[in-house]
């Protein structure tokens, strides 16, 4: 499998800030931010399926766009994997005749552009011979992380996340895990809103990279605009012994 970060911030403003997507291989993403909107239509057109790990804005702000940009381009519908949960938040705010047309019913419900395919928590989806696992999440909306598996190498995304002590059992069964993706939002002088929010700051990192019993590597997502050098500059403080990096747009992990 080949992943290719297309957007990794948790904000926007300037050349290099893409919120969360990341294309693997042509054919698929996981969430759909704005980093989706530096593909060209062919590459779009090309996506046959979405895997969402909630609903968040910054995770979703491209796909309503993506379904109407390509309608014309595509003959079978786009296939937007993700929680009940999700499915039915997109759905009731998103897709809803109001904010955008839902594509799950145009031009009709027999020949949809869009549909949606319900995952659940541990569940498998097999693509040839990818396999997509939804894995725990902890944050203010329904969430899953996702374990892709090539079969000879996985990667790990927690999506958006805090403290999650069901995550890391399931992550330490890993036995062909090569890369962790890993969200740390806010910098320690935000513990607090890092909590509420239910994100990561580099003191909470730490602890829960101490849960870790595999080895792999430790890339860092979703970090805030304007925070990014400070941010790092502490994990780099307390959570050395681990080797964290910086996840930027455009890095490629083949596994």
């Amino acid at each position: 499998m080949k992943l290719t970060v297309l957007g990794c911030s948790g904000g926007i403003g300037g050349s290099d800030l893409r919120t969360t997507s990341m294309l693997v291989d042509d054919d698929l993403l996981i969430d759909a931010g704005t980093g989706v909107a530096d593909l060209s239509r062919a590459q779009l057109a090309a996506i046959d399926h979405v895997f969402l790990t909630h609903s968040h804005l910054d995770h979703i702000a491209s796909l309503p766009l993506l379904i109407d940009s390509v309608s014309d381009l595509r003959e079978q519908p786009l296939t937007v994997h993700a929680t009940p949960a999700t499915l039915e938040i997109i759905g009731k705010h998103i897709f809803n005749w109001v904010i955008w047309p839902d594509f799950s019913v145009i031009p009709s419900p027999e020949k949809a552009l869009m549909q949606y395919r319900a995952i659940a928590l541990g569940q498998s989806v097999q693509l040839g011979e990818r396999k997509i696992t939804a894995l725990p999440a902890e944050h203010t909306v329904p969430a899953v992380g996702y374990q892709l598996d090539s079969g000879h190498g996985s990667l790990v995304f927690t999506g958006d996340t805090t403290v999650n002590d069901s995550f890391w059992p399931v992550v330490n069964r890993i036995a062909n895990l090569r890369y962790l993706l890993i969200e740390t939002a806010f910098a320690n002088r935000e513990r607090r809103l890092a909590e509420i929010s239910k994100h990561l700051c580099p003191s909470m990192l730490v602890s829960e990279l101490g849960k870790l019993k595999v080895d792999a590597e430790i890339y860092i997502s979703h970090l805030k605009p304007g925070q990014a050098a400070l941010t790092m500059a502490e994990i780099d403080d307390c959570a050395s012994a681990f080797k964290p990096r910086m996840l930027r747009n455009r890095q490629v992990f083949e596994f």
